[in-house]
């Protein structure tokens, strides 16, 4: 008995000593592309690395994707930080009875754009691996943008009308599920004995909602009608509950409200980048700037006005007239808006003037000058106009 242990002991070391060493460790470059081709007797198993490279600010939104091309999903991919890690994981599930129903199988996989980071793969049929290095990745920059303008708009979110009940009627519908599961839970026995059956019941359940999730496109075609439906049910449920408790009044739960945002907007500042020291020094130059005091920017915009006066451009002669008669009849509008609204005590103001009816006019829309003063205007204006010209021809004569 003891000497069949031993053998058994002596085979799987031997298995895995050749599994270790035919395993191919693969180091990829930008934009490099390669090929399996399955093979009887050659290795299934193959590790795909990037050894990543130096943290510099211009690589704080780059991201590094490995993209597999596989005809079907049957294949299983390890990760880790270096070959060893992954073989050692490769190894733990080669020569175990884990079920991992859980196994990703996505297409691509995202790598650490400043650190070794690898990518094992056990397949047996042919498959290509192409390794794509993003020099900005924008979804990363929107994500930023977001994260800063949330942070920044937290205070007047909390106190919105609007986005409560987009809240609201969001959280309703997501939260909705929570109602079937506690209704479906009502069918089972309380029992003791029904409470591992429950356990293996959610383990099913997340099985299947990755499958659900995997397959949300193909769900959205075919059974578009009652999604529709029911987010339309639920969204309206959730709007009356919010109509029925109404908006938040009370303080405190306001500043929890903001908190909670600003906590949201801080984290997407923080996952925006790969970047770790960058994404805190975004986070401390962003706090810095929310709680300075507003005198200290009022100070720095007069210091700097001191020091850098802005440049006067003076104004040539027809956008003095131009700015004249614009002023002029914004004046007068506002002028003649006062005259018309409750504010004016107009019989008190009509005693104290000397012609009534001139003023009644001017508020009805009509012209504040008379045709008098038109004219005589006019004729001061040219009588200027000559006496000018004559005094510079008898300069000239002279």
């Amino acid at each position: 008995m003891s000497s069949y242990v031993s053998f058994i002991i002596i085979f799987l070391f031997l298995e895995l000593f050749l599994v270790c060493k035919s395993t191919e460790v693969r180091y990829l470059e930008q934009g490099q592309k390669h090929t399996y081709w399955a093979q009887s007797g050659a290795p299934s198993f193959q590790i795909y690395c990037y050894e990543g490279k130096p943290k510099y600010l211009i690589h704080i939104w780059q991201s590094v994707v490995l993209h597999l091309e596989h005809r079907n999903d049957d294949y299983t991919k390890y990760e880790g930080n270096s070959p060893e890690a992954v073989q050692e994981e490769y190894n733990e599930k080669r020569f175990s009875w884990n079920l991992n129903i859980f196994s990703s199988k996505q297409k691509q996989t995202r790598l650490d754009p400043f650190n070794r980071s690898c990518v094992g793969i056990d397949s047996k049929t042919n498959y290509n691996v192409t390794l794509h290095v993003i020099r900005i990745d924008y979804w990363k920059v929107l994500l930023l943008l977001f994260g800063i303008s949330l942070f920044l708009s937290a205070n007047r979110l909390s106190q919105n009308t609007l986005f409560y009940y987009i809240c609201g009627i969001t959280l309703g519908i997501c939260t909705s599920f929570l109602i079937l599961i506690y209704f479906a839970s009502k069918l089972f026995p309380k029992k003791p004995m029904m409470y591992g059956v429950a356990a293996c019941g959610w383990t099913v359940g997340i099985y299947l909602l990755q499958l659900l999730w995997d397959n949300i496109r193909v769900i959205l075609l075919n059974y578009k009608t009652y999604l529709v439906w029911y987010t339309v049910i639920t969204g309206l449920i959730s709007f009356i509950i919010c109509y029925r408790w109404g908006p938040v009044e009370n303080e405190r739960s306001r500043n929890l409200i903001r908190w909670s945002l600003q906590s949201v907007g801080l984290a997407a500042i923080f996952f925006s980048t790969q970047f770790q020291e960058a994404a805190m020094g975004q986070i401390v130059a962003l706090l810095l700037f929310h709680n300075i005091p507003p005198s200290w920017l009022t100070r720095t915009k007069k210091y700097w006005k001191k020091k850098f006066p802005p440049k006067v451009k003076p104004l040539t002669n027809d956008e003095y007239y131009e700015q004249g008669v614009r002023e002029t009849s914004k004046a007068l509008g506002e002028l003649r808006q006062y005259c018309s609204s409750p504010d004016c005590k107009q019989w008190q103001l009509a005693l104290k003037l000397k012609d009534v009816k001139r003023f009644a006019s001017f508020i009805e829309g009509n012209s504040h000058l008379s045709d008098e003063e038109i004219l005589e205007y006019e004729t001061s204006i040219h009588t200027t106009d000559l006496t000018d010209d004559e005094s510079e021809y008898t300069d000239e004569e002279q």
